[in-house]
């Protein structure tokens, strides 16, 4: 847990925020340009194709005659673009479906209230909505897009689009699970592409494991790069901040050991984080435990092999129950089935149960059932990834900070912390960025010149669904739903669609 320190010597004079603030004046018009580029390309494309199904009209083989004139109009707009007939004519389709299946997202898009990638993962996910039900997808969809960016909404709307669609996911997650396997895609140098399709929940498991391990290697080899004076030592004067101890025959601390089980030692492991986690893969498949172990002793398995892997999954208390087969939600993936959720949650050494608002779904309290350190809990449940704006990175592999430095009188409570990554953790300490954090863990943020971005805590994909009765009132009110809160689809009245606000991640 770290605090802020104050304000860096490297974060530039006014002068050089002036500078900054006029090429942020000069990307907003940028910005604004390419947009509309962006949208007239997507038109122009789109009339290629309405053009290509003009010429085919009425001839005797239509499908083949529709074909044909498209890859004709492809391969002309290709040298426009510079690109391949083939590439012209796929995104000739996807500029068509965009436009006539998307139009208020469109509409949005052309008013500036969305970008790009916000209508690419719109068109992405809405294919798994109903024609009948994609007006209300596009709807909710925009309200989630306005104010955040692309990669944060995918999974929201990918949890919306899933509970629109007229087969529960768990049905179709044990169709999908039955085409599960490996094979190899030879490629060249002598490499090859090891490929696993397996359920979400077990490949981010695997990842994370690797990930783990990996890790434990690299720091046991730092550790061991300082204790013999390496040049990635983290302290290359420790000899002489400890005075008395005298070096051994290798230059390193009497009693530094640098060897591995197999004999062989850290000298010239320079090897990156991806190349270690490859290597840890290849020795669990093939031998069953890693082989470079560093802190393994005799036969034992050592720290490596003790290393399990985390996933964070809320789950409501009905799915939990059998009563719903809606998605539970993998934090900062995708949904996973509810069979699996029931038997990860059957197999938990520890849970927790979130009490969330009925209608935003912010977290508001957090309980556990054994003595854990409830604090790191609830902010991990609460905030799900990197609080910085547009930060995806999942909340276990953050730190927390103080908002207000504990130097400053900041407490330590949940009302003065936040999860950062390590990146976005720098830049508040060591930048003209600024945050306060409000009540119910909003955070605001404001850039080197002064723009305002708010951050407020992520709502639960799993959550209440507001049911508006078709009715008005008896007082003649016309009460709606909060901006942002998701109206249910077309279905029975009265219906819960998405489970309740206590929603226990493990």
């Amino acid at each position: 847990m770290h605090s802020n320190g104050g304000l860096g010597s490297g974060m530039g004079s006014d002068s050089d925020v002036d500078a900054l603030a006029q090429l942020v004046a000069d990307a907003e018009g940028v910005s604004d340009a390419a947009r509309a580029v962006q949208i007239r390309e997507v038109r122009v494309l789109a009339a290629a194709g309405l053009l290509a199904e003009k010429q085919a009209a009425g001839a005797s083989e239509k499908v083949k005659a529709r074909e044909m004139a498209l890859r004709g109009i492809a391969a002309e707009l290709a040298g426009v673009f510079v690109a391949t007939d083939r590439t012209l004519q796929r995104r000739i389709d996807e500029a068509r479906d965009l436009v006539e299946n998307y139009p208020v997202t469109m509409a949005a898009w052309e008013d500036g209230r969305i970008v790009r990638g916000h209508v690419r993962v719109i068109q992405e996910v809405g294919c798994l909505v109903p024609v009948a039900d994609r007006a209300e997808f596009e709807r909710v969809a925009i309200e989630k897009c306005e104010g955040e960016t692309p990669n944060r909404v995918r999974d929201a709307l990918r949890m919306i689009a899933e509970r629109m669609h007229p087969r529960t996911f768990t049905e179709r997650h044990e169709e999908a699970a039955a085409g599960r396997g490996v094979w190899v895609q030879a490629g060249v140098d002598g490499m090859s592409d090891l490929i696993a399709t397996l359920p979400t929940v077990i490949a981010d498991g695997i990842v994370d494991r690797l990930t783990r391990q990996a890790r434990e290697i690299i720091n046991a080899r730092t550790q061991a790069d300082a204790a013999g004076g390496g040049a990635d030592a983290d302290a290359p004067d420790a000899q002489a901040e400890a005075p008395g101890v005298r070096a051994d025959a290798n230059g390193g601390a009497p009693g530094a050991d640098t060897t591995i089980r197999d004999g062989s030692s850290f000298v010239d492991d320079a090897r990156t984080i991806d190349q270690v986690r490859a290597d840890v893969f290849s020795d669990l498949l093939l031998t069953g435990s890693p082989a470079l172990d560093p802190t393994g002793t005799g036969d034992g398995n050592g720290t490596l092999g003790a290393i399990r892997a985390h996933v964070q999954v809320a789950v409501s208390a009905l799915t939990l129950m059998g009563q719903d087969e809606g998605p539970a939600d993998l934090a900062g993936r995708s949904p996973i089935d509810a069979a699996t959720a029931r038997e990860l949650a059957g197999n938990a050494t520890s849970w927790d149960r979130l009490l969330t608002h009925p209608v935003t779904g912010t977290v508001l309290e957090c309980d556990t059932y054994r003595p854990t350190a409830g604090m790191v809990r609830l902010l991990r449940a609460r905030d799900r990834h990197c609080r910085f704006p547009g930060c995806r990175q999942p909340a276990i592999r953050c730190e927390l900070d103080h908002t207000i430095a504990a130097s400053d009188g900041g407490a330590t409570h949940v009302c003065n912390l936040a999860n950062l990554c390590k990146r976005h953790h720098d830049v508040k300490h060591h930048t003209r960025w600024h945050v306060r954090q409000l009540a119910g863990g909003r955070l605001v943020w404001t850039s080197p010149t002064g723009r305002i971005y708010r951050e407020d805590a992520p709502p639960p994909l799993v959550a209440f669904t507001v049911a508006v009765s078709a009715a008005s009132p008896p007082d003649g009110r016309d009460d709606q739903p909060p901006p942002g809160a998701l109206s249910p689809p077309p279905r029975s009245p009265g219906r819960l669609d998405t489970p309740p606000g206590s929603a226990p991640p493990f």
